[in-house]
């Protein structure tokens, strides 16, 4: 078990990808702390993996206020100990029209995606640097590499990019590693609503994917128990896609291309 003895945080972690997340670490030994800013999604997700067999520790976060994220890094350290793995994984998304999205909306996407890990990393960090390790994992999109919509959201997980490399290298000295992941499309309930609007909204987007599917949780879970794990001992500051192939290129335009290519006459 890679990770026994360890302690884990998981911001969001009450649904989607963390609650996924959390279970991940907590089957690998990790004492986990479920973080969500829904109580009784925190306690569940808490619950599920003490029947499991596994340590873990629900906490209320609004992952935005900086002495929330105290109380929850503080209790934390009292029940299972100093934070050995952050993951910031709390983030929201609002589908709107640029024009008409709202000065409110643009803050409060901004500040759960970017602030909240700034504060998370911020409290987590004197620890780390006490003991000489930790590993901050931040998750990131394929958002932030290019336009896919949703630009307050996409604006926000750019920045954890840039956030990633500063406390890379500020804190590699210490011996800590940030690194960031950047998924695709995810099979996760933040879906539903456009699934109601169109069931068939998965297998649309399965044609613009490499790989030829969107992402489940468990790909990207896997990614992060690597990249804390002492098998990426020497990584440190990376950006990893877990994209199915999405930014590798498109495949669609290219057979546009080709086609209109043969369609000209001399």
């Amino acid at each position: 078990m890679r990770f026994k003895d360890r302690v884990t945080i998981v911001t969001g972690g009450g649904s989607g990808l963390g609650r996924v997340l959390a279970h991940r670490f907590a089957a690998e030994g990790a004492a986990v702390v479920v973080a969500d800013v829904a109580r009784e999604r925190a306690v569940a997700v808490a619950e599920e993996i003490f029947d499991a067999g596994g340590d873990s520790l629900a906490q209320t976060t609004d992952v935005t206020d900086a002495s929330e994220v105290k109380t929850m890094v503080e209790a934390t350290r009292e029940t299972f100990g100093p934070v050995d793995v952050l993951i910031n994984n709390a983030a929201k998304a609002t589908d709107a029209d640029f024009l008409s999205l709202g000065e409110g909306i643009w803050d409060e996407d901004v500040a759960i995606t970017l602030k909240g890990p700034f504060l998370c990393a911020q409290a987590v960090l004197p620890d780390m640097v006490k003991h000489g390790s930790g590993v901050i994992i931040n998750i990131s999109s394929v958002n932030a590499l290019g336009y896919y919509g949703n630009e307050a959201y996409s604006a926000a997980k750019a920045g954890i990019l840039s956030l990633t490399r500063s406390l890379a290298v500020l804190y590699g000295p210490s011996g800590i590693r940030v690194n960031a992941i950047a998924p695709g499309t995810l099979r996760t309930p933040a879906w539903e609503q456009r699934r109601e609007k169109n069931p068939y909204v998965f297998e649309r987007l399965t044609r613009w994917y490499p790989l030829g599917r969107v992402g489940e949780p468990d790909d990207v879970a896997g990614a992060a128990l690597f990249l804390a794990s002492d098998d990426a001992a020497w990584i440190t500051g990376a950006v990893l896609p877990v994209d199915g192939g999405l930014t590798a290129g498109n495949m669609q335009m290219m057979e546009e291309m080709i086609k209109g290519q043969g369609d000209q006459t001399s």
